[in-house]
């Protein structure tokens, strides 16, 4: 019989599956209004950057409103400030003007009055120029009373309700002049990140119709790999583990590392989505290929191993060995069996290290046979 030794090893647990590599981000640039096209300063195969003119939408119509508005908008801050500067107070130093005449025109018909009355409590003036002297008196007291009613509410109401129309008319012509600047601005189609530019359906001169998309912008700096897995495998995963992925056509697998782990199971498959982000800074990596992707998810140093073909299981699930003892005996043994490795399996009881187990035949083997070692290997 083969001869082994348990020996201990780092065994590494990997959970492997099938995956579909996805950009790091993508945006379907959509216009806000419909328009030909005009101009485009890209075509597919682009590097774009942030915030870098695309295309421009024909305009004509919209630079004409924006033209209109600012005009308007311009009137209403001219009217605003004159208003606010000049004829308010122009109005309320009339107002006050009026009100100081009126307050010395009814000092004046005061003091007439006084003096008819005393010339008529002294018998020289008649009755009739007293009463026309009340007369104007309470004339010139009214005057007064208007002029001074007029100038509080110029000051309290008036002054108030002028200055919020004009700021009224100015607001609403400024938001009218910012709405067709917006308007005009959705022409001009830039890119919202650093990319590469995927999809161009359209070509100059074709129609552009708002919410449908005219261009495609890619971020494959970095790629995710993206892979659905069972939810046992999926429970020994975190963010931060280590993963690679073997591409076609690339020898060697290449690193990455796990950054999502989806709390919820899909509710079509049952299995939990795992996100792996991988470098790719020659852009060699194209989103859309298949990809075997290998994570690892559990090292254990120190581990007891011995050949997959060494562990026995019966037909109620239990494990054992035939184990060898010095005389060259084979005696069963149950043992406890961890992960596995590719060919190793992990001993987590029964063995120790240094013990002697047949590595492969000792199926059906009777208990306690007298074996004649081949060959042992150093495992």
């Amino acid at each position: 019989m083969q001869v082994v030794t348990v020996k201990k090893e780092t065994l590494q647990r990997t959970v492997t599956a099938d995956a579909v590599l996805f950009p790091l981000q993508q945006a379907a640039i959509t216009p806000k209004i419909s328009a030909p096209v005009k101009t485009f300063y890209i075509k597919r195969g682009s590097k774009v950057r942030k915030g870098q003119l695309l295309a421009v939408l024909e305009h004509s119509d919209l630079a004409a409103a924006a033209q209109e508005n600012k005009g308007s908008y311009d009137e209403a801050q001219a009217a605003y400030e004159t208003t606010t500067s000049s004829a308010l107070p122009q109005e309320v130093q009339k107002a006050h003007l009026d009100e100081q005449a009126a307050r010395e025109l009814m000092a004046a018909q005061q003091k007439i009055f006084n003096s008819r009355q005393e010339l008529f409590q002294q018998g020289a003036m008649p009755r009739k120029e007293l009463d026309q002297a009340g007369v104007d008196l309470t004339n010139a007291r009214n005057q007064y009373e208007i002029a001074k009613q007029h100038l509080d509410a110029l000051m309290k109401v008036g002054k108030q309700q002028q200055l919020k129309s004009a700021a009224g008319q100015l607001e609403s012509a400024k938001g009218k002049y910012l709405g067709s600047a917006a308007q005009l601005s959705y022409s001009e189609v830039r890119s919202p990140m650093n990319g590469v530019v995927a999809d161009r359906p359209l070509y100059p001169g074709e129609m552009a119709a708002a919410g449908a998309p005219l261009l495609t912008v890619m971020d494959i700096s970095q790629v995710i790999a993206r892979a659905h897995i069972p939810q046992p495998e999926a429970a020994l995963l975190k963010a931060g583990d280590q993963a690679a992925i073997t591409v076609p056509g690339e020898e060697n697998p290449i690193e990455g590392q796990i950054t999502v782990v989806s709390p919820a199971l899909d509710p079509n498959s049952t299995t939990v989505e795992i996100w792996v982000q991988i470098r790719n800074p020659d852009q060699r990596l194209k989103p859309g290929t298949s990809v075997q992707l290998s994570m690892l998810a559990q090292s254990i140093p120190n581990a007891l191993v011995i050949p997959a073909a060494a562990l026995l299981t019966a037909q109620d699930g239990t494990t054992s060995v035939m184990q060898v003892s010095g005389d060259d005996h084979a005696h069963q043994k149950n043992v406890h069996a961890g992960i596995r490795q590719g060919d190793a399996v992990q001993i987590i009881e029964g063995l120790q290290a240094g013990d002697r187990v047949v590595a492969s035949g000792a199926y059906g083997l009777p208990d306690n046979s007298k074996i004649k070692v081949e060959s042992q290997n150093e495992k």
